[in-house]
């Protein structure tokens, strides 16, 4: 996934240029914006040439690019950051890129282009536009840009930052602040960091592989699947540099595709097999479930091999499940050293990465193929919003694993004769374990007890034992295995002439038979751990040879096979299923006729009993959109029963419902009835009389908006005249007739006999704005007469319903 970066803008506020400045400004710089700045005397060459106190060394700033990456990919956008250590800050700062061993004086010398995230935090500089520098001197204590790399032949680079913290500046060429990387060698497709070398180590070494799973809902908790979370059996090989299991720009095999979206290791060990040739051994370890465990519950899976000079790198991979198409492993870990000896440990911590053949953002997303495929890469933090490793800050990826590579003896005449070390002594001479613990997953064990002492004191054979405790039985139809070990031994400094207290190692695995058809011979070796402590002669035998036939019929109608693949998984996660096992044609008949040989094989296979299984269910589909287009709605998401019905019923949720908020939806203005018509306001000639409404909801989120709330109109009572006398007159019968309209008002309120009541009020206003109100108005009692009685004359209410139009 690439990250998309908007076209670059090259802004034309003037910057604040403080390192631009010479160290008298610089001492003098201040919390305002300087008005005055000196023109460049040359290409952005007083940025870099600003004095000002170096500190060599100094981390309390520091600049650091996504990934810490040693190398850049020509063209690739790299989050850049410059930061501060609390509670220290900067006010102002300026970020170049440089090739190596330029000034910076000349256009040509400057390498990639900066990209601005924010431009209130950030902007190019006015009198250097390559640059990168403050838009306001304020106290801050981090800033982000992007860089993008250069073309491909500009070499090294190096990105330098100058930071000004109150009245000093910092300046370094190397340490914190100061940040080279050079160029990806273009024939490994900017992943690989060095080529592979040729091995000049003697004899053979044997190392033991452990994988330790730190993918937990404590150490992942975004998203984290808490059901049928897994690690899927591991599978690799020791091989030669001619070949390659898996590696970052390149493209997944089927093999490499069948891990890692579905766990599945059968064609991957197929597809390693097939290069006889170029692999020693075929590394495989069980799978996890769950991915995560105590090692006082579960021991870490872990396997052996054995490396040579031609066959010295290492690889492997496990699925992460569940995952699109998200793994771990290592591609091609070199174990032989520059002074042809042996690595002696290898400690890796692991992030995912992606096969290239599933576009999933999310662990339990639906199947997605990516066409065309895509190459293998690691994730990262800016991949996609909803991936459970994405941060908007462009950190690294927790590690989710752990491995832990040992060498436990070496084999042969070696080159390099003196020891690494004590520990190197130790090593070569420790006691190896089974390579294979056939316990049933279903039997959780503590840890075996240290090995008694031997039964016997003398130098005749005795036993010796350890015991482990069965901490749970999760499937009562497998069995345990015991939780006693014996082993036999004898008495300290002891020998014996028939080479039985050699230490030997376990067989390893038969090589191809000699012969492609017909009868021919393999043979299989071990090879001794540690001699008799009184330096005798081992005589036990150290190689075995046996008999093989492979294609009984050698005639010109027969065809060449490959030998059987391991079987496939049963096809029933419960009881009685099948199972199949496949090989291929090497060779068709030469008399040109078909092949009659069978390519497939088919057997009973037996699981747990059904009532011991959970139901299986898919992963979640997407979720639906949203039941509304704005406002708070619902949405859905559904998953599907993969388990028989007859294993019972299943009492998980095929559905999920939550809430959704779109952008709120347009609310229109809202407002009160007219009010009356007032009083013209002359009492005589032209006037206006006007009329209110009350605003009760402004518009919100667009909604239509609000009329006009005064209306006015003209009023004419009558023509006024000049004689004052007269005009008195007017105004005195004006008093007269709105005081005989009060005695009429007045005796038309006795609407009841014995008492007078006041006019009604107003109408209140409307209890709800929408959706049905009420309004109420009064009649008081003005005057009760003694000959009323009490029931006949009292205050009087009247109700209405208002605003009953729905919501």
């Amino acid at each position: 996934m690439r990250l998309s970066l908007a076209p670059l803008k090259l802004s034309r506020t003037p910057a604040l240029l403080a390192l631009a400045l010479p160290l008298a400004a610089a001492l003098a710089f201040s919390d305002e914006t300087l008005d005055k700045v000196p023109k460049s005397e040359g290409y952005c060459s007083r940025i870099l040439r600003a004095q000002g106190t170096r500190r060599e060394g100094y981390t309390e700033f520091s600049l650091r690019v996504e990934g810490d990456p040693d190398f850049y990919k020509p063209g690739t956008s790299y989050r850049v950051t410059l930061s501060a250590a609390p509670p220290s800050y900067f006010r102002g700062f300026t970020l170049i890129a440089l090739k190596e061993n330029r000034e910076g004086d000349k256009e040509e010398d400057h390498a990639g282009t900066f990209q601005i995230i924010d431009e209130e935090e950030t902007q190019f500089m006015s009198n250097c536009p390559v640059a990168v520098t403050e838009s306001t001197p304020r106290r801050r204590t981090r800033i982000q840009v992007f860089w993008i790399a250069p073309p491909a032949g500009t070499g090294c680079v190096i990105l330098k930052a100058s930071i000004v913290q109150k009245r000093i500046i910092y300046f370094q060429d190397e340490g914190s602040l100061t940040k080279k990387l050079c160029e990806q060698d273009s024939t490994f497709d900017g992943v690989t960091d060095k080529p592979i070398l040729d091995c000049c180590a003697c004899g053979t070494a044997k190392y033991r592989l452990t994988f330790y799973g730190n993918w937990s809902e404590k150490t992942h908790p975004k998203d984290y699947p808490r059901r049928a979370n897994h690690w899927s059996a591991i599978i690799g090989g020791s091989h030669s540099k001619n070949y390659v299991l898996w590696e970052y720009g390149g493209y997944a095999s089927e093999g490499v595709k069948q891990v890692a979206e579905l766990g599945s290791p059968v064609k991957m060990e197929e597809e390693i097999r097939q290069q006889s040739d170029e692999v020693l051994t075929v590394i495989k370890a069980k799978a996890q479930w769950p991915a995560w465990q105590p090692l006082n519950v579960r021991a870490a899976p872990s396997a052996e091999f054995s490396v040579d000079r031609t066959r010295h790198l290492m690889s492997f991979l496990t699925m992460m499940g569940p995952s699109p198409d998200w793994n771990v492993g290592l591609s091609a870990e070199d174990l032989c050293t520059k002074e042809c000896g042996w690595v002696q440990k290898v400690v890796q911590d692991l992030i995912p990465w992606d096969a290239g053949t599933d576009s999933g953002v999310t662990y339990e997303s639906p199947n997605k193929p990516t066409i065309p495929q895509e190459k293998i890469r690691p994730l990262t933090s800016l991949d996609h919003p909803q991936s459970p490793f994405y941060d908007p800050e462009g950190g690294s990826i927790t590690q989710v694993a752990r491995v832990v590579i040992e060498r436990i003896a070496r084999k042969g005449e070696q080159c390099n004769i003196v020891p690494d070390n004590v520990d190197d002594i130790v090593a070569d001479l420790a006691p190896e374990e089974k390579d294979e613990d056939d316990t049933p997953e279903t039997c959780i064990y503590s840890n075996w007890s240290p090995w008694s002492a031997c039964s016997s004191s003398t130098c005749d054979k005795g036993k010796r034992m350890r015991q482990r405790m069965l901490k749970a039985q999760l499937d009562l139809s497998v069995p345990c295995p015991d939780t006693q070990d014996f082993q036999p031994c004898m008495g300290p400094g002891c020998s014996d002439e028939d080479g039985s207290t050699c230490t030997m190692s376990e067989w390893i695995t038969w090589s191809p038979c000699s012969i492609s058809c017909g009868t021919g011979m393999r043979s299989r070796e071990r090879y001794v751990k540690q001699f008799p402590e009184d330096g005798s002669v081992c005589t036990l035998p150290t190689e075995e040879t046996e008999k093989c036939t492979v294609n009984e019929e050698c005639s010109p109608s027969s065809c060449l096979m490959t030998e059987w693949g391991e079987w496939d998984e049963c096809s029933a996660t419960c009881g009685m299923g099948m199972k199949k096992r496949h090989r291929m044609i090497k060779m068709s008949p030469a008399d040109g006729s078909m092949c009659k040989a069978e390519t497939s094989q088919a057997e009973k296979c037996m699981m747990p009993e059904c009532h011991t299984i959970p139901c299986l269910l898919s992963p979640w589909s997407e979720w639906s959109d949203c039941s509304v287009t704005c406002g708070k709605g619902m949405r859905t998401r559904q998953r599907m029963l993969k388990s028989l019905a007859e294993l019972g019923d299943c009492n998980e949720d095929l559905e999920q419902v939550e809430k959704c908020m779109l952008p709120e939806c347009p609310i229109d203005c809202e407002l009160t009835e007219w009010s009356q018509w007032s009083e013209c306001n002359k009492s005589c000639g032209k006037g206006h009389v006007i009329r209110t409404r009350m605003i009760q909801m402004e518009p919100q989120f667009g909604g239509a908006p609000c009329p006009e709330t005064v209306q006015r109109k003209k009023c004419r009572i009558r023509k006024c005249l000049r004689n004052p006398s007269i005009q008195k007159l007017r105004w005195r019968e004006a008093r007269e007739s709105r005081r005989s309209e009060q005695l009429k008002e007045e005796s038309e309120g006795e609407q009841f006999p014995g008492c007078r009541m006041r006019p009604w009020t107003a109408w209140s206003e409307c209890t709800k704005l929408c959706g049905g109100g009420i309004q109420e108005r009064y009649m008081t009692v003005k005057k009760r007469f003694k000959s009323s009685q009490f029931t006949s004359c009292k205050d009087k209410k009247e109700i209405r319903a208002c605003n009953v139009h729905p919501c």
